[in-house]
């Protein structure tokens, strides 16, 4: 398996040996909480503010090394999270990048070869019940009274109605400290430590597509015949194929992440009609594909992820990631510790993940469009005008910087999509794995090799 998979973000884990640089940061106290979407708004001491190391953690680490080997998909195993790891706790992070598929299969059969899973919500339904991960005390949490709800309740709001799909709620806990069956409502054990999650949508050219774009629908436009694409990964490309046929009518689902084999099947015939009549371009499987369809305009409309919309802007390429009256598709992804892990280990383990909660690692993953689990942190470690464009919806009073100081948008743009609230909020469904999921995977590579 390949080292250098490449995902959404396009970056390399730091097992493959790129680069990486650590954000900009806001000096101490920029910023101040304007959410009232989560529990305990508690002062919160000890945080990374630019290069100082995060204090109020224990520094036995440097004195004793430990070493903790995680994998997963290159969304967020990242060289700058593993060197900024090292420097604060002095925990050694061996990361190593996989596609989601190698991701689920790993988790299952390569038990001793991984101390933390970092694993999205639709693979932890796939994966748990293996009894490879161990549930984890949220007592031993620090902030776990902070975590954004859509992970404990499943709620943005107490007004929220819960999208279809795999939503992270529903797998987040379990029912004790020994149990592989997910609990309905929270308990003091949970799966995951939720990290990072989106709400992504469809890509499109603006100077190239001549018209408003509303609706997952539009993608079948005429007009817009073999300059289409969708994503060729199946839990992830079934659920696109979902939104927009639900929005051009061919059927109404009752749940579009759980399918019935006969929902499945109008699904995947309407697929392989419109790909023989040459609506679709291409299929893509990576960041770096994506990016390329849309930049060289081969493709004008498409499924993207938020920092590839970002990486053909930066080419000078007008690119939008388009808000569409049905909503968004969302994912999630978290933190998972082996079962194998204890002692001195296992100590290490919820250091880390404590630390991952602290507020540097949450700013950086904002600072490439993507959510962090715990805002409050996040945000006394962004600029004023950093949070506010990112998180508030409002206008850039400077240029926008990704992570790695490059202008992913200039003074006056406003972020695609508005606010969290208003993004988080519009979620339709969640990234799901179906009870008939191998039959939908068999479908779907019928689909790709018509």
């Amino acid at each position: 398996m390949s080292q250098k998979t490449t995902d959404r973000t396009g970056a390399k884990s730091a097992k493959s040996g790129a680069a990486g640089t650590a954000g900009k940061t806001a000096p101490a106290g920029a910023g101040v909480s304007r959410r009232g979407l989560l529990k305990g708004a508690a002062a919160l001491g000890g945080l990374a503010v630019g290069g100082q190391a995060v204090t109020g953690f224990p520094t036995v680490w440097a004195q004793n090394p430990i070493t903790l080997r995680q994998f997963g998909t290159g969304v967020s195993n990242l060289n700058a999270i593993a060197e900024k790891c090292k420097a604060d706790l002095g925990i050694t992070l061996q990361m190593t990048a996989l596609d989601s598929d190698a991701v689920s299969q790993r988790v299952v059969t390569q038990a001793n070869s991984f101390d933390i899973a970092d694993i999205e919500y639709w693979i932890c339904k796939k994966v748990f019940a293996a009894g490879t991960l161990q549930p984890m005390d949220v007592a031993k949490i620090k902030y776990y009274d902070q975590i954004v709800p859509i992970f404990t309740t499943g709620k943005l709001t107490p007004q929220s109605q819960i999208a279809q799909g795999t939503a992270p709620n529903t797998v987040s806990f379990v029912e004790g400290p020994d149990s592989k069956k997910f609990a309905p409502a929270p308990t003091q054990w949970m799966t995951l430590i939720p990290t990072i999650y989106n709400a992504d949508t469809l890509g499109i050219r603006p100077d190239l597509v001549g018209r408003p774009i509303k609706n997952w629908k539009d993608i079948l436009d005429p007009a817009f015949k073999g300059k289409t694409s969708i994503l060729n990964i199946p839990s992830i490309g079934i659920m696109d194929a979902a939104m927009i046929c639900e929005s051009a009518g061919i059927v109404k689902y009752a749940d579009k992440g759980n399918m019935t084999k006969a929902e499945i099947d109008i699904t995947i015939d309407f697929l392989i009609k419109t790909k023989q009549a040459g609506q679709f371009r291409a299929f893509w499987k990576t960041f770096d594909e994506s990016v390329n369809l849309m930049a060289s305009g081969e493709v004008v409309i498409q499924s993207m992820w938020s920092p590839a919309v970002a990486a053909v802007r930066s080419k000078g390429i007008p690119c939008v990631y388009q808000p569409l009256e049905e909503g968004y598709r969302a994912w999630g992804g978290g933190l998972g510790i082996a079962k194998h892990l204890k002692g001195a280990q296992l100590d290490a383990a919820y250091e880390y993940i404590n630390w991952y909660l602290s507020g540097w690692v949450g700013a950086y993953l904002n600072r490439q469009g993507y959510y962090s689990a715990v805002l409050s942190t996040a945000e006394k470690n962004m600029t004023p005008d950093e949070w506010a464009f990112w998180m508030l919806g409002q206008p850039a009073k400077t240029d926008i910087l990704s992570p790695e100081g490059k202008v992913m948008y200039t003074a006056g743009a406003v972020r695609d999509g508005g606010s969290f609230e208003q993004r988080m909020g519009a979620v339709a469904c969640w990234n799901s794995v179906m009870d008939e999921d191998r039959y939908m995977v068999r479908r779907w590579n019928e689909f790709i090799a018509a």
